[in-house]
């Protein structure tokens, strides 16, 4: 079994990350334009609560005055490169060490190469597995549901595709094409994407609450295999 982790809601609550990177905009306010940095962060989390992402910081700014898309783009560079404060799930870190010493462990995980390396490195990933592939770094045509970085482990590990376990969150694009090479695919249905409905095809062959439900679903497949 060559066992393999999506990053995003699926080893961490990503809107800790999207939570922290909003201190990181709100502290640069302060520090650059003398704004209230929890003031800033009140704003930014009520637009984030009733709009979303989309046009967070544009609002933020025109709200003071000062917006510029040379300073959009400055928050998200403030955003992307902050170094955030996040943990792993309690139980996502207690399945990487016991499946360490049993599987091959991999992780893919697509968006910003910058933002994705920040949350790798504040989680401490290096050293928990074999390798970490960051899709962006291949280009955004080999972002999932790309199986470009899936083949790259296949073919390290000299395994066929039966031979593959991906664990994911996100039924638009975690799924599909590993489903139809023949890979077990497991959703867990954490964040955002928990209450999602796929379309045909694109779902996971077996969905799950949370990781905590991992280690019989493999039980289970390796007794069929």
């Amino acid at each position: 079994m060559i066992l393999i982790f999506d990053l995003d809601d699926t080893l961490y609550d990503e809107m800790t990350y999207v939570m922290s990177g909003l201190r990181a905009v709100a502290r640069f306010g302060e520090t650059t334009f003398g704004w209230d940095a929890a003031q800033s962060l009140a704003f930014m989390q009520a637009h984030l609560l009733k709009h979303g992402r989309g046009k967070i910081f544009d609002e933020w700014l025109r709200y003071h005055g000062r917006f510029s898309s040379a300073r959009v783009a400055t928050c998200i560079r403030v955003y992307r490169h902050h170094q955030p404060e996040i943990e792993l799930f309690p139980t996502a870190l207690k399945l990487i060490q016991l499946y360490q010493k049993k599987s091959p462990l991999y992780l893919v995980t697509d968006g910003h190469k910058v933002a994705q390396k920040q949350k790798v490195s504040a989680l401490k990933l290096e050293a928990m597995f074999k390798r970490i592939f960051i899709t962006h770094r291949f280009g955004i045509q080999n972002a999932k549901p790309s199986l470009h970085c899936f083949d790259i482990i296949r073919k390290t590990e000299c395994r066929d595709w039966s031979s593959i376990v991906y664990v994911g969150d996100n039924p638009t694009k975690d799924f599909v094409n590993l489903n139809e090479m023949g890979a077990l695919t497991i959703r867990v249905s954490t964040g955002s994407h928990a209450t999602a409905i796929a379309q045909p095809g694109y779902d996971a062959r077996v969905t799950i609450p949370d990781l905590t439900h991992l280690p019989a679903t493999l039980n289970m497949w390796k007794e069929r295999v």
